[in-house]
């Protein structure tokens, strides 16, 4: 491997891995607070990808200007944590949670697979694709080799804003306080006046938000079609597992850690591209059950 084809790898890398770990947090959010595995989180993916493609096309077309391409990302993951997180949490899962997990995972997978055939009912089979975004920011030289500024500076930027606007939001306001009580202990944050009912909502409308605008932002860089959501979840499962399940700041490392290694693997192997990110994991868990920053005897978000 030489130097340029090096750095071509580095660089799919950090891009990969931003857009992994913007849903893996969602996903492991939702987990640490309401102790649910989502299973249909790919599905809020792929619907914030198609949202951002469909209103962006439209509004382009009318001539407005490209630049309301990044608002717009936003915007969708909002309608897709609101609407489509907010009546998941209020008219299934907030009626499960006491339920066997094995219950929960069935619950969140039907609504995976409808979410998947409302896909194709709405958009169809055909491919989306819209990239004013990445137009818009133009390709950047590093190292000698050219490379779109949208996927190597403003991806992980806006991961980088995420992790640590999650943390600070967790540990500064008083929203995220409560929800770090009722994480701990849910029984004692309700006896001292916590409405954990709308905690959990509040917290599953952002996880949810969080993947519809991972969607929204891998929509100039890919082309949207079925069957997006589903590498995306199984991917920020492995996330997920790696990092230890609750860990905010471990999917970041897992999610770096696995998007470099399927990087690389594309370039040296392409035949174990699909396999990298699980060996990665199956390793990890090997040496540590619990993944490479949880601990068996706490309870993290």
């Amino acid at each position: 491997m030489n130097a340029q084809l090096f750095i071509l790898a580095l660089f799919d890398g950090v891009a990969y891995a931003a857009l992994v770990f913007m849903v893996a947090v969602g996903l492991t959010l939702i987990f640490g607070v309401l102790r649910v595995l989502n299973v249909a989180h790919g599905s809020l993916y792929a619907i914030g990808a198609y949202v951002t493609v469909s209103i962006g096309s439209a509004i382009f077309a009318a001539g407005y200007s490209p630049v309301l391409a990044f608002p717009l990302m936003l915007v969708a993951a909002i309608l897709v944590g609101v609407v489509l997180g907010g009546l998941m949490e209020k008219l299934l899962l907030s009626r499960i949670y006491d339920r066997p997990e094995v219950l929960q995972l069935l619950v969140t997978f039907a609504v995976f697979m409808m979410l998947e055939d409302v896909q194709r009912l709405v958009w169809g089979n055909q491919p989306y694709f819209q990239s004013a975004a990445v137009n818009l920011l133009g390709n950047i030289e590093l190292f000698g080799v050219f490379y779109t500024s949208y996927q190597l500076i403003f991806l992980p930027l806006v991961a980088l804003a995420t992790l640590i606007g999650l943390r600070l939001f967790l540990r500064r306001t008083l929203t995220g306080k409560l929800i770090t009580a009722v994480t701990e202990d849910r029984e004692a944050a309700q006896f001292i006046g916590i409405n954990a009912e709308r905690v959990y909502l509040l917290t599953f409308i952002a996880g949810a938000a969080l993947a519809g605008l991972g969607g929204a932002l891998a929509s100039p860089t890919t082309s949207v079609l079925p069957g997006i959501g589903t590498e995306m979840i199984v991917l920020s499962f492995a996330v997920v597992a790696t990092a230890g399940l609750g860990q905010i700041e471990g999917a970041a490392v897992a999610a770096l850690l696995i998007g470099l290694g399927r990087s690389f693997a594309v370039y040296l192997y392409p035949e174990l591209q699909v396999l990298v990110p699980y060996l990665i994991m199956l390793l990890v868990l090997l040496v540590r059950p619990e993944g490479l920053f949880g601990s068996p005897a706490a309870r993290k978000i």
